[in-house]
């Protein structure tokens, strides 16, 4: 049996924060569901933050009010802060995605908040997190580089990934939130911080600035990670870093996966439909390279 490779779709949540086009409830609610049909089980659908800064992301709480509980499907939802937290569990999230960036550059502008009173809410949440309440994971921002105070070191990306890995979360997400890794440096992050959560399940979350997106997660499933996340159509951004562009695309990710044999438990043809369905809805091209491509071996028509 070959591997298996989970892709978690975040194009709800990441894909939409940073486009100038806002789309309505439904039709987010209509980009899920065509994405759960496609084969998402596990889908960041909403992000817990003030509407007033990432207009991108209002209409959470209906969001997660008009998505019935499904067995298999996990729908979940970015926190930053205890406020998000108590909207996450409020809004029946099936898990919390909690954000802590490396620098205090960019916390600060993307959030209000530097590492340490990052870390500082995280271990609020998980002291008052009940067993029956959402687990929660933790995605490492920036952990490769930052727009705003340059290089990040490995040892503050092990230090944040530590303190974690202490409060034992369900999942680290190391992210490249600006798209500067290498696949090389993406190896020996992941190694680090192997070392440094050992017990802790690792994932990876790539944006392709630089064209670098797709190589760092072959980089990152040849070292054994088996969970990467992925923006249909190549959506995506984050609108407090400059120049910001996509993740890699779902449709890239488990083209390059199936074509190598993994499994990723996608149907690459109706994610490809969608790709271009949601980027039409945006006033755009799709940014995905198996988006404007298609896929191969061709179908007879």
């Amino acid at each position: 049996m070959s591997r298996r490779i989970e892709i978690v779709e975040v194009g709800p949540r990441d894909g939409l924060q940073n486009e100038k086009t806002l789309l309505d409830v439904d039709q987010k609610l209509e980009l899920i569901r065509r994405l759960e049909a496609a084969g998402a089980k596990r889908m960041e659908v909403v992000s817990f933050v003030n509407p007033r800064r990432v207009p991108q992301m209002a209409g959470a709480e209906e969001i997660m009010a008009a998505l019935p509980h499904e067995a298999g499907k996990g729908r979940i939802g970015l926190v930053l802060n205890m406020r998000g937290w108590e909207r996450c569990v409020e809004a029946k999230c099936d898990e919390a995605n909690v954000v802590v960036c490396a620098t205090d550059g960019f916390g600060i502008r993307n959030q209000g908040a530097s590492v340490a009173e990052q870390l500082d809410a995280l271990r609020a949440i998980m002291a008052v997190r009940k067993k029956e309440e959402p687990p929660v994971t933790v995605t490492v921002s920036v952990a490769f580089g930052c727009p705003f105070d340059g290089e990040v070191s490995e040892d503050r990306v092990v230090e944040i990934v530590s303190a974690a890995a202490d409060l034992r979360v369900a999942e680290i997400a190391l992210a490249d939130t600006i798209g500067v890794a290498d696949p090389w440096t993406v190896r020996r992050r992941i190694e680090a911080a192997r070392k440094a959560a050992p017990n802790t399940r690792l994932r990876m979350h790539f944006h392709d600035t630089r064209n670098t997106g797709l190589a760092n997660a072959f980089a990152s499933v040849e070292a054994g990670v088996d969970v990467l996340d992925a923006s249909v159509g190549g959506l995506g951004g984050c609108p407090f870093a400059p120049n910001a562009t996509g993740n890699i695309g779902t449709e890239d990710l488990v083209y390059m996966l199936e074509r190598a044999g993994f499994e990723t438990g996608y149907d690459l043809d109706q994610l490809i439909g969608i790709g271009t369905w949601v980027s039409d809805l945006l006033g755009k091209k799709v940014a995905s390279s198996v988006g404007r491509a298609g896929s191969f071996p061709f179908r007879a028509a």
